[in-house]
Parts: C-alpha cells; structure tokens; sequence
C-alpha cells in the first residue's frame, strides 16, 4: 500500500493516458468520431427508421477504416487485433445498436470468414464485409438448440452429382434464430451446419458454409425464409431475424475449409482427426468475439458509474447540524452503493487489458500451442462472463442512485439497460460460460476440454484429472495449516490486510480451495456408484463457484499487477488505494466462505468491514477524477445529470 498525501487528488489527464495505454491513439481517434456522428438522431425515431440509421452509421465507420483494424493489410487491415479490440470497446460508449451491428458484420461475420476460411473465401469476400457492399450475419445458434451449438440440426449434405452441398432446415427448431443483420439487411450468411458427405455414415460435424440469403433487390433467395424477431427489450436498431432453409444448394467452394475440406467426389478430410477438438478448434478462433463483449461490458459500466457519481457529486439531500446541505457522495451508503462498482471497474479493465495482451500473442504466432490457446479461451469465457454480470449490477444501482432522475429516458439509463441486458447472453450464455472455466479447470486443459458433454466431463475426472488437482491443492492446504498454527493471533490493527500479497493468497486460496472441494465430490459421488450425468448435476453450482473463485483470482492480480507497474509516482498511490479497496471489498463480500473455512477470523472479518469503511471515505475523493479519467465525451454520454463542470465538484470529507 502506498500513502496518499492529504488533501491531494489524482491528476485526470495521468489517470486516462494509464487506461487508455497502448492504444490511446486509437481510443481517442472513436472518441473523436462518435462525437462527430449526432447520436441524438435515434431518439423519437421508428424502429424501421432507427435501423436504417444504424446501417448507415455501420457504413460511415467501415469506410472509414477503422473497423478494419483485426483483419490482414492485404485486405485494408492492419493486422492489429489489440486495436480493434480496443476501438470496440471505445465504441461502446455510444450507441450500443451501432456497436453490435459492427460487431456482427466484422467481428462475426466477417471474422468468420477470415478466420475459418482459406485465401479464396478472404479475396472473394473481406474488401465486401469492411465497406459493408456485403452485409452479412452469423447464423449459429438455433431454436432448440442454443447453447448446444456442436448438436445443432441444420444440415449440409454435399452432392457429388452437381458438386454443390443442399443446406436444409429438418424441422421448425432447426430455424436459426436471434441472427443480427437478417431480418432486414444481410445479404449473405456463415451458416454453421452438420456436414453430411456420401463417403459417411454419419455426420462429420458442424462445419460452416457461406449462403446467401438476399438477392441484388433485397428479396429472399430461393428456398430461403426470413422472419423478423421483433421488438426487443433494447438494441432496437439492430435487426435481428430468423432463418430457415429448403435444399438450397451453394457450391463446394462455399465450405469454409480451412479446418476441413471436401473433395469434387465428395471425399472428407481434415488435419485434426477428433470430430470434438475439430468443432472447438473451430469454436476457438472466433474468441475474440468473447473477449470484445467482455470489453464492452466494462464501457457500458463505465458510462453508467460516470453519470451516477457526477450526479452525486452536485445533488444534495437534508441538511447536517451546521445548516448545510450534504451532496449525496458524502453519505456512506451512497459510497457503499458506487464506489466498489467504481473500483470493479478499473480491476475489470485491467484484466480485460490482460487478456487483450494474451490473445494479440496466441493469435499472432503460429507457434503458440493448443495448451495457452485453451487457457485462453477458458479465461475470455469467465471473464467475459464475470464482466457482463458486472454491467447489468453497475447500470442498476447506477440508476438507483440517481433517483427518479435516472428513471428519465433523457438520462440515458433506460438505453443502459435495455441495450446491454442481452451482454449477458449472447457471444455465450454466462452460466454455460463459467461451466466451461470450471471444466477447464477440473481437466487441466487437456484435449477433453472440447468435450461439454456432462458425462464426458465426469468420465474424465475419475481418472487422472481429478488425482492431479487433489494432489497440486492437499500440499498447498497443508502449507497453510502449518502456517495458521504457528503464527498468532492477528490484532484489531489493519496494516497486514492492506498488504498486497496477503490480499491475493487470500482470494488464491479461496480458488484452490472450492476446486480442490468440487473434485472430491465428483470422485465421490462416482465411487459411490451413481450415475455420472447426476453427480455432474448435482455438483453443477459447485462447479460454478470454482470457476468464478478463479476468475475473480485473476481479475485480482491483473489488477495489482497493472497498478504495481504504473511508472508515474505520483499517481500510483490513488491507483494503489483503488486497488486496496476492490481486493477487500471482493473478500468482504464473500466473508461467509472465508469465516467457514477458517481463513477470516470474527473479528478479523469486521476488521475488513472497518477498513472498507476507512477506503471509501478515502476514495470519495477522487471519485469524480476517476471517471473523468474514462474521458467519455458530454455529447457521447448524453445524459444531462452526468455532465459536470470542474467548479461543481466538491472535494468532501
């Protein structure tokens, strides 16, 4: 912990160059067009007008460049895929219908093709996807089987006659479904379909294909039905539908083959023999998508928090004895209800910076094995996840805290919420997400983390997966109880819990500890004889709580790690005590476990309460240095209770 000089507040300008970091450039290059684009069109508009707002806002940023950023130069790229995570996350300070309508069209769609396709798919298509001449979608998930993409039941059945694969829609819950850009503007779609070829009895798996949908006028192509989804709770300015195919044919070139082909005679084949490390290979090129809503995530709770604790730092209620009235910041509850959220927010956006970091060096060299790969992905999974549920919990009690103001459209919380709700869901649902850490984690990211199928799951974990857990966690637990029982009883005195390397074996403890604790059980349950998928079931929110200890451990380290490395003194003592209080505030939010298992004493526990207490007062004054520091643009934040100027600001107690 590094001291902070009384009366002292962080400078601005020092606080946004740390967060913007490598990429300050590109962030301040989407602020400066978000600016410049009126946001304030879209309100009072028809849904049908909206979406064509939309569209042409998509357009305007395509040409201009700066979507291109991920994709190869060749292409008008600039291979920089850092950069195009961080001008994302820039973007979505502004409206959330443009941010997933671009995501949809270059992250997805064109993503897709770039990373699932070979070199003709990339000269026949990417130039069209970036200056938007070919809107396109992603057609993944389907009515019956959303999150359980591997089993989806579309078909592609290759005809060796006509060399061209029918696409087929079996049945009504076959439909794709929820697919951004189809109900009004995609004219071509990456369709994901079980490949079907004569040389097999069975199908090969879900492969994708490019399909039409639209001709030159915008009518449906032939054997092609598209349903428009609707009025949503938000997003109202994207145009999601959905789709079902009757036999229509593409030719063979329209697979995308890099992971596996098909002969002119109709022959399979593919460098990765493993039909369920294929898929997930597959599935874990396109995780960027992830890492991109993760990112956004942290943004939208950004804007919420900056307008929440201006407000709070203006409006006033009751007066105190001396006859002045109290600005809302200065009320502990108030403090309680913002500034945890506040300092979640800048530990989220280091970690998100972290894992940018991971995936520019997994992606851009061919030589990194599939081992960092699954680790990746696991990672992108839980925090995507974690940041997400972050968003929805920051813009509500955002709103709270502003009273009935933030229950004014004006003050933006209405498009807050409405739009960003869906984070939570899409890009994969949260739940299933952090299944998929707690998998990784059981399995040790061995080949069987493509595998989702519970059973497969338990399997595996009856066997070496679940001995090398137990074994790596009992010699660090018995570490631990060594060192509980020599050193003494620990005082009322608080400088040990704002030791930095206390605080993070405290939260690595606790995520060692829960998975250690979830693979017993799933041993157990199986050497008692019970069925495999009903121990996995049982022990499923068990499962959860591992992988979100271990997440919420990372998410703490990057954190202390970015804030040790901050090269200006004079800011890192602000950063320093920010970082105190999210690593406390995480531990004192899960105190029960702690008290359980014997990690937090009673009285060390209200100790924790005590210092958070002592944090916040400290924090509130810097509170409003703090969001200003996101650098969100008046005319992009629109919310008139959030725009403030420097002499409204009270430093407080």
């Amino acid at each position: 912990m590094s001291t902070v000089a009384v009366g002292s507040l962080p400078d601005v300008e020092a606080l946004r160059r740390w967060l913007d970091g490598e990429h300050r450039e590109i962030r301040e290059q989407v602020r400066s067009r978000l600016e410049s684009m009126d946001l304030a069109q879209a309100d009072g508009i028809t849904r049908a007008e909206y979406r064509e707002l939309v569209l042409r806002w998509t357009t305007e940023l395509g040409q201009s460049g700066q979507t291109a950023l991920g994709f190869p130069r060749r292409y008008g790229g600039e291979g920089n895929i850092g950069g195009s995570i961080a001008s994302f996350e820039t973007l979505a300070h502004g409206d959330l219908s443009l941010l997933v309508k671009s995501g949809v069209q270059f992250g997805l769609f064109g993503g897709a093709i770039l990373q699932l396709g070979t070199e003709r798919h990339h000269d026949e298509y990417l130039r069209g996807v970036l200056d938007l001449s070919i809107p396109g979608c992603f057609a993944m998930s389907e009515s019956a089987h959303g999150s359980d993409v591997q089993n989806v039941h579309t078909t592609a059945t290759y005809d060796a006659a006509t060399q061209e694969f029918v696409v087929h829609t079996p049945h009504d819950g076959a439909h794709k479904e929820w697919i951004g850009n189809a109900a009004s503007h995609g004219r071509v779609a990456v369709v994901f379909a079980q490949l079907i070829t004569p040389d097999a009895e069975e199908s090969h798996g879900v492969h994708a294909l490019v399909v039409p949908i639209r001709g030159a006028d915008g009518t449906p192509a032939a054997g092609v039905r598209i349903d428009d989804c609707g009025d949503k709770m938000g997003l109202q300015g994207v145009d999601n539908g959905r789709l079902w195919f009757d036999e229509v044919r593409v030719p063979r070139e329209a697979l995308l083959d890099r992971f596996a082909s098909v002969s002119a005679d109709g022959t399979y084949s593919s460098p990765i023999e493993n039909p369920d490390r294929r898929f997930f290979t597959m599935l874990g090129t396109l995780v960027q998508g992830r890492v991109s809503i993760g990112g956004a995530s942290v943004s939208v709770s950004k804007n919420a928090l900056t307008i929440a604790v201006r407000h709070a730092l203006r409006r006033r209620q009751f007066t105190s004895p001396d006859g002045e009235e109290i600005l809302l910041l200065d009320y502990r509850t108030h403090q309680r209800r913002l500034l945890p959220l506040l300092a979640r927010t800048y530990a989220l956006h280091a970690a998100q910076e972290q894992l940018v970091a991971e995936l520019d060096a997994a992606f851009g060299n061919d030589d990194v094995g599939d081992l960092a790969r699954r680790e990746l992905e696991a990672h992108a999974a839980g925090l995507k996840a974690l940041a997400s549920w972050h968003c929805t919990a920051a813009v509500q009690a955002s709103r709270e805290a502003c009273g009935g103001l933030g229950y004014l459209t004006e003050n933006r919380f209405a498009s807050l919420k409405g739009d960003s709700e869906i984070f939570t869901t899409f890009e994969g649902d949260n739940t299933v997400l952090l299944q998929l850490v707690g998998k990784s984690l059981i399995t040790g990211y061995k080949h069987q983390f493509g595998d989702l199928d519970p059973l497969g799951l338990v399997g595996f974990v009856a066997g070496t997966a679940l001995k090398d857990v137990l074994e790596k966690t009992a010699l660090r637990q018995v570490a631990q109880t060594l060192v509980d029982a020599v050193v003494p009883a620990r005082g009322e005195d608080d400088s040990e819990l704002l030791d930095r390397d206390e605080q993070l074996d405290v939260l690595r403890y606790r995520a060692e500890r829960v998975l250690a604790s979830v693979a017993r059980r799933l041993k157990r349950g199986i050497d008692e004889g019970h069925a495999p998928f009903e121990v996995f079931r049982a022990c499923q929110d068990h499962v959860l709580a591992a992988a979100r200890a271990y997440i919420e451990s990372r998410i703490a380290v990057a954190f202390a790690a970015r804030v040790a490395a901050c090269p200006d003194p004079a800011l890192k003592p602000f950063l320093e005590r920010l970082c105190d209080l999210h690593l406390l505030c995480t531990i004192e939010a899960d105190r029960a476990w702690f008290l359980e298992h014997g990690r937090l004493s009673p009285s060390r526990s209200k100790t924790i309460t005590r210092t958070v207490n002592r944090l916040l007062n400290e924090v509130r004054a810097d509170a409003g240095a703090l969001v200003d520091a996101f650098a969100i643009p008046d005319s992009v934040l629109r919310a008139p209770i959030g725009v403030m100027d420097q002499d409204d600001r009270v430093p407080g107690l």
